[in-house]
């Protein structure tokens, strides 16, 4: 619902991390299976990630958001195979279920109804990030009452405010630098080196998704999409490559690179709230990272796994 790797750690690891802790689940493992998790908010819409995609490669927004919904759910899939190998071979165990599942989800429902809203509303994204702030306020005010007090409704708004500008300022340097390097030609020189290297599609298609894992290592999904995409784009249309599978296949990279140290936000943010040191999350980092770039090389392989959904509804 998030749209954001690092917003979904910050909201589920809070409540998550301290219940699979208290439930035997040792808590280097527990942070890392939400930081890791979390990155398919940018995969499974509604996406930031996707719209800012849209936006510089001129793609349709709904179709992005249709095509990440099979690979987010085969990149679920791995994670969540690989979670239980570890856990059935660890003996972690969850405890019996206190409520029914049919009381949890009344209890939900006004909140479930959020991308509902989003995505089955018929107005551009703008419209549905207002519509989808008001009824929040709606529902945090009147149904779970949340917001009991102006304090409480001026800090969520402050720290919004706090969120959106640095997220501004870094789109606002990224589009300068990407309309520069397009103005001295420096974009069609580097995807001529590209090109250059070889006409093989498959070892290109390599080559690039090394390049965006590397560049996941050191800049954050927003400023990769600016920086990069421009020199990429120009190979897209050579290979007649279709432009939402590459976007799907730069997302789940860009999401990869969310956990991936140095410039690991997913992992910042879990380790703070874990209270761990980035070394101690890395260990139990690694098998989920693995699980994730398998379904990352299943997604590259079969493209039709991303296309399939925007064909079928029209998009």
């Amino acid at each position: 619902m998030s749209g954001s790797g690092p917003a979904t750690v910050a909201a589920l690891g809070l409540i998550l991390i301290p219940a699979m802790v208290k439930n035997g689940y040792d808590k280097a493992f527990a942070a890392a299976n939400v930081s890791v998790t979390s990155g398919l908010a940018i995969v499974i819409p509604p996406s930031i990630a996707f719209i800012v995609y849209g936006g510089i490669a001129d793609a349709s927004v709904p179709a992005l958001f249709a095509a990440g919904i099979l690979p987010g759910l085969l990149v679920a899939g791995f994670l969540m195979l690989t979670v239980y190998l570890i856990s059935k071979k660890r003996g972690y165990r969850g405890l019996p279920r206190q409520e029914s599942t049919w009381l949890v989800f009344k209890d939900a429902i006004w909140g479930v109804m959020t991308p509902v809203i989003i995505l089955g509303g018929i107005f551009t994204p703008t419209e549905a990030a207002a519509v989808a702030i008001f009824y929040g306020l709606f529902v945090g005010t009147f149904i779970y009452k949340t917001f009991n007090s102006w304090d409480k409704l001026l800090h969520v708004l402050f720290e919004s405010v706090k969120a959106t500008a640095v997220i501004m300022f870094v789109v606002t340097c990224a589009g300068l630098f990407a309309w520069v390097a397009s103005t001295v030609g420096l974009v069609e020189r580097g995807a001529a080196v590209l090109l250059a290297l070889s006409d093989n599609p498959w070892a290109l298609l390599f080559l690039i998704n090394v390049i965006l894992l590397a560049a996941g290592m050191i800049m954050d999904a927003i400023s990769i999409y600016y920086v990069l995409l421009p020199f990429l784009l120009p190979i897209v249309h050579h290979f007649a490559w279709d432009p939402v599978w590459f976007g799907v296949m730069m997302t789940v990279n860009l999401a990869v690179g969310q956990v991936t140290p140095p410039v690991a936000v997913n992992l910042y943010v879990g380790a703070q709230i874990a209270d761990l040191t980035m070394e101690e999350m890395t260990p139990p980092v690694i098998p989920l990272l693995l699980a994730t770039l398998v379904a990352l090389a299943v997604i590259v392989l079969f493209p039709g796994l991303s296309t399939f959904l925007p064909t079928l509804w029209g998009l």
